[in-house]
């Protein structure tokens, strides 16, 4: 993959959601503006786990730099899965980004007890939702240094 002239390398990103209405919003959010990341869906927890560990129909997946994480997830909760990815040798280094609805106290303590990167409250308006993954964009992709890929 060639590196963009201004500097900037696309990135691989797992978005694990299982409403359809919020994964259209952040793939019209990555097209409306342009963002060049590579965005995969996968819409419940244990297809989560599957693709990352390249599981079944998942064998060819690419290693994501970023992981977008819902927490109300079918088969798989959110929780489940992130405390697996942070115990996992392999799959730890990938930053994860807890994107969900909740505001809850005591699911921002547990995420971040779980070693979540950062935890974002998503906003049901659509303007505000498309800041939201730009911002997130713009910080994993210009500002913070990610490891490499695995």
């Amino acid at each position: 993959m060639t590196a963009p002239a201004d500097g900037k390398s696309p990135i691989e990103v797992l978005l694990v959601e299982d409403d359809p209405g919020d994964v259209l919003m952040t793939q019209e959010a990555f097209e409306e503006h342009k963002l060049r990341n590579r965005l995969t869906v996968v819409s419940d927890g244990a297809e989560a786990l599957a693709y990352l560990r390249r599981e079944g129909q998942y064998t060819d997946a690419v290693t994501p730099d970023l992981i977008l994480l819902d927490l109300n997830l079918p088969r798989r909760d959110g929780r489940e899965v992130l405390e697996e990815i942070k115990q996992d040798e392999e799959l730890r280094r990938i930053p994860v980004v807890v994107l969900t609805t909740s505001q809850a106290d005591e699911d921002i303590l547990r995420s971040y007890q779980l070693h979540a990167n950062a935890y974002v409250t998503k906003p049901v308006d659509f303007e505000r939702f498309i800041s939201v993954v730009r911002q997130i964009d713009e910080f994993f992709v210009s500002v913070v240094k990610l490891p490499p890929r695995g």
